[in-house]
């Protein structure tokens, strides 16, 4: 028969708000790959049959969230699935999405500042599941009473942040109302030991009050000021010269002329 065939290397779970891509190596040559999704409970499926790719997206098979899952990626020959003999394979890490799966980016919908409150209002990531009706489910739709959220927020242009988490869609924090803020928002499952914190929101900044002094810093207006400084000085030195020669030239045209 044919020699044994390369197994996988290198085999990783990669997954973000429950999309879950299995990635392994080498390249197959004159092969195929095929990935078996292994549960506790459930029946074995079959994903990426005779696959010449060496990463599988294997979302659909994983709808038990809270199982625990190895795959198994064979290496076969076209014809190998039909022989009666084992082929040579290569089994993961185990997997469980409910508590390894990274918490995407929420994304913020919109904020104010008004007077001395920020308020923040955000949305939870979807995952690739839906419900019976077609709609997709949040994150907040599987991990419930699990996921908070929390709040970065510090005056702009400053180093000293501040912290604060909800359950909620909105954050509401008290703050200096003659200063402008920036902030993030990342999810956060206390309950676990790794994969605490989610991917953090894009950087915002609040622009109420915001004056020129904000925007460039004292240095700008330390240049500024020396400049009119000295052309307010060049301007009197050139006035004090000027009407000096005005005083000397009037001076000359009083005085008699020679000989007269």
């Amino acid at each position: 028969g044919n020699p044994e065939l390369p197994t996988a290397v290198n085999i990783t779970w990669s997954s973000i708000n429950f999309k879950t891509i299995l990635q392994w190596q080498p390249k197959p040559s004159g092969y195929f790959y095929t990935v078996e999704i292994h549960g506790q409970i459930s029946d074995t499926r079959k994903k990426c049959i005779l696959t010449t790719e060496t990463e599988c997206d294997v979302t659909d098979v994983l709808g038990n969230v809270k199982e625990t899952y190895t795959a198994h990626i064979l290496s076969v020959m076209s014809s190998g699935m039909d022989n009666f003999e084992e082929p040579p394979f290569a089994v993961s890490e185990k997997f469980t999405p409910y508590s390894q799966t990274v918490l995407g980016k929420p994304e913020i919908q919109n904020y104010t500042q008004k007077d001395s409150k920020l308020t923040v209002v955000f949305q939870d990531p979807l995952t690739p599941y839906t419900f019976p009706n077609g709609s997709f489910q949040s994150i907040r739709d599987i991990f419930q009473h699990d996921l908070q959220y929390k709040l970065y927020y510090w005056k702009d242009q400053s180093s000293g942040k501040k912290d604060t988490v909800t359950k909620s869609h909105t954050f509401e924090v008290s703050v200096d109302s003659t200063k402008n803020y920036c902030f993030y928002i990342q999810g956060i499952i206390p309950s676990r030991r790794e994969n605490r914190s989610g991917q953090e929101s894009m950087v915002l900044c609040t622009s109420v009050g915001r004056n020129i002094l904000d925007e460039y810093g004292a240095e700008v207006f330390i240049i500024i000021a020396v400049i009119a400084i000295a052309v307010i000085t060049l301007t009197i030195v050139l006035s004090v010269i000027l009407c000096k020669r005005k005083k000397a030239k009037a001076a000359r045209e009083k005085e008699p002329l020679n000989g007269v």
